[in-house]
């Protein structure tokens, strides 16, 4: 049964942000950009609108609690010669192997969700580039969390990638609501469509694992934890994708959604740079280091903008380490993500930094190159 969105009140000054992949500081550019232009305005405070509504949805939805069988246990697999431990769901049948379940769906540009089936896992290509952009990275995203955890879907337990498309008519953003992934279309103007990269797929899917993981809080210091693990996981995803080694990669999110070659919406390598001087966002304002560490109110405390201080200490980490991201360092930063004693849900940056060290200790020793860079990255960003 469709589920239909209701109306709501916007509020330039919310407490709360949500888990968009376009942050509020980003919207609110937007919005004072077009002060002078009556429809843009409308436009650009109509989706900031929708951002609010779509974030106490998505808080509800969090508060479920994971299916009870949804157990998890540490195996022991062997991969690349490095022995490690990952969190792998108990099986009901170990002869069933997993697969993907995916159902990519159209809201016909309205509000109206899931909308009209248009492809799943017995259908062909669609002929949809916005349909089958997503089938095809969902796929990605479930082979990567499979393929080197052992995960079997977003909550471990073999659930339907939904994915909806063209939802309302040039909404600018991307989203998981808490049961399914949504995208905008974009503006055309300053964003493409958020079907365009890979790594918005894999960000927003990552924060249904969080979900189903640590489940961070949204706010402050844990709530830019969550939104920098949605980004490390996205631009594994990506690079995984593509084979790109640590140094080969661009370390950029959404490089493709807005518009023009010289911009992207965030950088791992340095925070900061991902857009100059653009026309109507300005400047990227996210820091690199706890020196520019900025309590928004407007961001729930800075989480999307303290956010690049994490994801920097990733970038330093992996790249000290070289070869592919998803080998070691991503091993290490997944698993602290699925260590609930180390991790709560109010972890701060420090707390997170403990766990990554404890979990490289424990895959690689204490006098090992991939615990001392992970240490080394913290120490750089100031945490």
């Amino acid at each position: 049964m469709e589920n239909i969105v209701s109306p709501a009140t916007c509020n330039l000054h919310h407490r709360h942000s949500i888990q968009c992949f376009i942050p509020p500081y980003m919207r609110l550019k937007l919005i004072s950009s077009a002060e002078s232009r009556p429809k843009l305005l409308k436009s650009h405070l109509g989706d900031l609108s929708l951002d609010e509504e779509i974030r106490g949805r998505r808080q509800a939805y969090a508060k479920l609690k994971p299916n009870e069988k949804n157990t998890l246990t540490t195996v022991q697999l062997k991969a690349g010669g490095v022995k490690k431990s990952v969190l792998e769901k108990i099986s009901d049948d170990a002869a069933v192997i997993p697969k993907p379940s995916r159902l990519v769906y159209s809201a016909e540009n309205r509000k109206a969700l899931p909308g009209k089936l248009i492809r799943d896992e017995s259908g062909k290509v669609s002929g949809d580039q916005d349909v089958d952009n997503v089938y095809e990275s969902a796929g990605a995203t479930w082979d990567f969390y499979y393929s080197l955890f052992g995960r079997n879907s977003i909550d471990n337990a073999g659930m339907k990638l939904i994915q909806t498309v063209h939802y309302l008519k040039k909404y600018d953003n991307a989203f998981w609501d808490g049961k399914q992934m949504i995208y905008g279309d974009g503006d055309g103007a300053i964003f493409a469509s958020f079907t365009s990269d890979i790594d918005i797929t894999g960000h927003e899917l990552t924060h249904g694992v969080i979900q189903y993981e640590c489940n961070l809080e949204y706010k402050d210091q844990s709530g830019a934890l969550n939104e920098s693990l949605a980004d490390v996981f996205g631009i594994m995803i990506k690079q995984k994708m593509l084979n790109q080694d640590v140094r080969t990669s661009d370390w950029l999110v959404g490089e493709h959604t807005l518009v023009g070659d010289e911009y992207a919406i965030r950088s791992l390598k340095a925070p900061g740079t991902a857009y100059v001087n653009h026309p109507d966002l300005g400047t990227d304002p996210q820091p690199a280091n706890m020196s520019g560490y900025t309590d928004d109110p407007d961001d729930n405390g800075g989480v999307h903008l303290n956010s690049g201080i994490p994801n920097h200490a990733f970038y330093l980490a992996a790249f000290d380490v070289g070869g592919f991201s998803w080998e070691k360092v991503g091993q290490v930063w997944y698993r602290a993500m699925c260590n609930k004693n180390l991790v709560s849900t109010n972890a701060t940056f420090a707390d997170f930094k403990q766990a990554t060290i404890t979990e490289a200790t424990s895959l690689f020793g204490a006098t090992d190159q991939v615990t001392a860079s992970v240490r080394n990255a913290w120490n750089s960003v100031g945490v």
